[in-house]
């Protein structure tokens, strides 16, 4: 039998996988990929942290401000102000990362059950993968390549790196094995992702019921007016039940936890 020269198949030219005609083939690998790393891991399903990327550690928060000093503008200084007040959702989201990681190790079973899952980048994603790594756990991330953004931050476990160059690969994979969801506040890619999800579940595209908890009332409630979309008719009263809305560590944690032990939620969501 012939020695099989790479060069000679298709699926090893970089140039035919990276054209327009190769393109079904590099969104089955976004799929096909990802699957068999978390299967080596025994990843069973998920909880997801959504968030901005720019919200800092209180460390680099209060780092950043004393070395502005006197030097800054009053509009920068009050910039650097603010960044240091939201940086406690930095510390929150690092804090139940971690707790909802020793609850999945004490579970029993040979598969490792809602691991934490993060967009892989900094700030609120950062912080759940940290929070996982300092409890001694493993965590996922599911970066995505952009123009000047890191990709990839340092807590996320070895081989669970997962590098998407499609978002709806990367949105499928936040998705489809997560068990519950902690939506932090966040900019545009936040309210994308929260919007999406929300509308798969009202719709019945997702089966499953999973717990949604909007961590920080007073940012969801700024800038989303609920019970207005409820008043004029564009969502129901009922759809005010697809989440839970939480100022507190300790409530979010007992609201996810009792919802997964009470509904024994398993298997994908599609």
């Amino acid at each position: 039998m012939s020695k099989i020269l790479t060069k000679d198949r298709f699926y090893y030219d970089p140039e035919f996988v990276g054209s327009p005609d190769g393109r079904t083939i590099r969104i089955m690998s976004e799929y096909y990929g990802p699957l068999r790393r978390l299967r080596r891991k025994k990843v069973a399903d998920t909880i997801v942290f959504f968030g901005s990327a720019r919200i800092k550690s209180r460390a680099d928060a209060k780092k950043a401000l004393v070395n502005a000093g006197k030097n800054g503008n009053t509009k920068s200084l009050n910039r650097l102000k603010k960044d240091l007040e939201m940086a406690q959702y930095y510390e929150d989201a690092r804090t139940l990362a971690g707790q909802f990681t020793k609850w999945s190790k004490g579970l029993k079973g040979t598969k490792r059950r809602y691991i934490i899952c993060s967009g892989g980048g900094p700030g609120i994603m950062e912080a759940s993968n940290r929070g996982a790594r300092e409890a001694g756990g493993i965590s996922v991330g599911l970066t995505i390549s952009l123009p000047e953004e890191q990709s990839g931050n340092p807590w996320i476990t070895d081989d669970l790196d997962l590098k998407f160059h499609y978002f709806f690969m990367r949105k499928f994979w936040f998705l489809y094995l997560a068990k519950a969801l902690v939506v932090w506040p966040g900019g545009f890619g936040t309210l994308d992702e929260l919007m999406e999800l929300l509308t798969l579940i009202q719709t019945e595209k997702i089966k499953k019921r999973v717990p949604i908890v909007l961590y920080g009332k007073e940012f969801w409630e700024n800038v989303v007016n609920w019970d207005y979309l409820v008043e004029i008719g564009t969502i129901s009263n009922d759809d005010l039940e697809l989440f839970h809305i939480s100022d507190s560590k300790k409530d979010t944690f007992n609201y996810v936890t009792s919802f997964i032990e009470k509904h024994h939620l398993k298997g994908p969501n599609f």
